[in-house]
């Protein structure tokens, strides 16, 4: 298997993504190749000041970047020799097998859509997160900012998306669908909560338990939570900064350490025809090195081939 990185993506790039690279070799199976998509010079320096030897990976020269601060469209569709561009046209050639980046998250979304596209019948892409459970399990939280103002029926897939990547990634039978309201009642929330409410409760396409609030994040109520994209982002963004304060307190247990983004690495794009993850802007070496990981473990689940087959099912049925 053949993992693209994106190596100029993040604050910390190079550096951190070259260091990642090198955890993730030292793990994973020899069969496996980690191809480094950046500026050829420097990889090659990074490398040697890492006692790292070139022949170990596989790296493509990228001459542009593309920064945190560019806008997504322009900035992939002008700089086609980016690493993120060069990326895009190595998954789609089949000459990678997935592709990881923790740089601009517009971009790669662009790239996604643009380039190996979203499979038919997804009207939206989107991102999750991992939350922590406090019996030992995990709920994924989605979506998490790439979609900030969708209508209710894109949140309909989102759950579909979300239960397909509940079963298939993280073994979760039958996973319980809930939406993130500021109430239980069937009525509660905005417009677009009550509507997406009425089309998703008779729905046989997952298992729907109704609403969620924010106090039920943490406990076992529900395994996936939907969300449009603003209120995810807000929660998420909410969650690390009390991870800091606790840590920075020296108040984490061993829950509370769990909730440490470097141990999930990153976020599927889930709904493309292709396996991409996204990196957090911030990734250390450590959460490098995780994201390659996860960027394996869905191209070994066939994740994009799931949620195709099981819209075809869903459509037909």
């Amino acid at each position: 298997m053949k993992l693209g990185l994106d190596v100029m993506g993040g604050d910390f790039a190079p550096d951190a993504c070259i260091q990642g690279a090198i955890l993730a070799k030292e793990s994973l199976p020899e069969s496996d190749t980690i191809v480094l998509i950046g500026k050829e010079e420097i990889i090659h320096e990074q490398l040697k000041e890492k006692n790292a030897s070139p022949e170990d990976f596989q790296i493509v020269h990228a001459e542009e970047v593309i920064t945190m601060g560019e806008h997504p469209l322009k900035a992939f569709t002008r700089k086609t020799n980016s690493s993120i561009s060069k990326g895009f046209k190595l998954l789609k050639n089949h000459q990678i097998d997935a592709f990881s980046s923790a740089g601009n998250s517009g971009a790669m979304l662009v790239g996604s859509m643009y380039t190996v596209n979203s499979i038919q019948g997804i009207i939206r892409p989107c991102t999750s997160a991992i939350l922590p459970k406090e019996n030992g399990g995990i709920t994924i939280l989605l979506d998490i900012g790439t979609n900030p103002d969708p209508k209710p029926d894109v949140l309909y897939q989102f759950a579909i998306l979300g239960s397909i990547y509940a079963q298939e990634v993280y073994n979760i039978e039958n996973p319980k669908i809930g939406l993130l309201n500021i109430g239980e009642e069937e009525e509660k929330g905005n417009l677009l909560m009550q509507h997406a409410y009425q089309i998703m409760k008779d729905s046989r396409k997952f298992n729907f338990i109704g609403n969620i609030e924010g106090r039920d994040l943490y406990n076992d109520k529900a395994d996936v939570i939907v969300s449009d994209g603003f209120t995810g982002n807000v929660v998420l963004k909410q969650i690390e900064s009390m991870y800091r304060m606790m840590v920075k307190r020296q108040l984490a247990d061993e829950y509370i350490k769990r909730f440490n983004y470097e141990k999930y690495g990153g976020s599927p794009i889930l709904g493309i025809n292709a396996s991409v993850v996204l990196g957090h802007g911030i990734s250390s070496p450590l959460a490098i090195k995780n994201m390659l990981y996860l960027s394996k473990e869905i191209h070994e689940a066939k994740l994009s081939d799931k949620i195709r087959l099981a819209l075809n099912r869903y459509t037909n049925d």
